[in-house]
């Protein structure tokens, strides 16, 4: 089958490579719609840490944000599973130590995160082999498009659980890409008010159109203050400048990541009674993100501003738009095409 593989920073190719094989407990599914993620872009790129730190190295084969069809099972698989169409969890624990039997799974030292971490080939590709225990069944209200976006919204519904977004609250989000802009629409279905803060006036448009009641280029101030920040960046001052900018006794939610590290004031974090929460994972959020889409209280196709196929993924890691393509920030794949 094909598969996009990386090599070395700015270096990809789409390669010929051996076919899945479904182990016990294991099925393959055929790959309909790839989300390309920041992260992806970052192994391209040779920023991602893990690729420092050794729990990454070249050539690697990336793409974790995926929805696909079950077409193989392993020994054991319940026969339930065949045809049914499936998102999966990126984070996948050893099921075994305390992390894991506490529900923190996505947190486990040993854990594998697919076309991430420890080898685990990812989804740019034509087929994949997963675990049943890390799948979850897509209703039919959700389409291929939106499929592939559950596991990028799961991540923005932890933002927004953290955030504690309810009516009433007003809540400032850094970053107008796709997280940021998913963070603002699960942050207003669950009631509050969303101002945004970007730096690419281009995408203002879109920002308003998804329901902000704002959008600038830095913090405005307004009438009772925020009372939560978020960063949705890979902008290291941005840390320092959410814990600056909330209301005393708020909270700041982190989810943006850079390979530097941000320098936030831990005695400002006291003396303002601020409380600061860090989001590494989509897992905890998956099921919900289904729901939301499902219910048609976030609308996160209107994102998608082009699906290419495998051979155009190159262009896209090397910043060039589709032609044609929408205003959304995010493309998708399609491996058939």
């Amino acid at each position: 089958m094909r598969a996009f593989v990386v090599t070395a920073p700015h270096t990809a190719h789409i390669q010929e490579v051996a076919a899945p094989v479904a182990k016990a407990g294991q099925v393959v599914v055929k790959i309909a719609r790839v989300g390309i993620c920041g992260t992806d872009v970052e192994f391209f790129n040779g920023s991602m840490p893990y690729l420092h730190d050794g729990q990454a190295k070249y050539p690697i084969r990336i793409g974790h944000e995926f929805t696909g069809t079950v077409v193989r099972l392993g020994p054991g698989v319940d026969q339930s599973w065949m045809g049914k169409r499936v998102v999966g969890d990126v984070m996948m624990g050893c099921g075994k130590c305390s992390r894991c039997t506490e529900g923190r799974q996505h947190t486990c030292q040993d854990r594998f995160e697919i076309g991430i971490r420890n080898g685990f080939d990812g989804a740019l590709a034509e087929e994949m082999s997963i675990e049943t225990r890390f799948l979850l069944e897509l209703p039919n209200e959700i389409d291929e498009t939106l499929g592939a976006l559950v596991e990028p919204g799961a991540n923005a519904w932890r933002v927004a659980n953290a955030a504690m977004a309810a009516p009433g609250k007003r809540i400032l989000i850094f970053g107008t890409g796709t997280i940021g802009l998913m963070s603002a629409q699960f942050c207003m279905a669950m009631g509050a008010e969303v101002h945004l803060i970007g730096v690419d006036p281009k995408q203002f448009p879109l920002a308003l159109e998804v329901g902000a009641k704002s959008v600038n280029t830095d913090v405005q101030p307004i009438a009772g203050g925020y009372h939560v920040v978020v960063d949705c960046t890979f902008d290291p001052s941005i840390p320092a400048k959410a814990v600056e900018s909330v209301e005393p006794g708020g909270r700041v939610v982190l989810i943006g990541v850079d390979d530097h590290a941000a320098n936030i004031n831990s005695r400002l974090l006291v003396f303002r009674d601020i409380t600061v929460v860090g989001i590494l994972s989509a897992s905890p959020g998956l099921q919900n993100s289904i729901d939301y889409i499902k219910a048609g209280k976030v609308d996160l196709g209107m994102l998608v501003g082009a699906t290419v196929g495998l051979d155009q993924a190159i262009d896209i890691f090397n910043g060039k738009r589709p032609a044609g393509a929408g205003v959304g920030p995010k493309i998708l794949v399609d491996p058939a095409r």
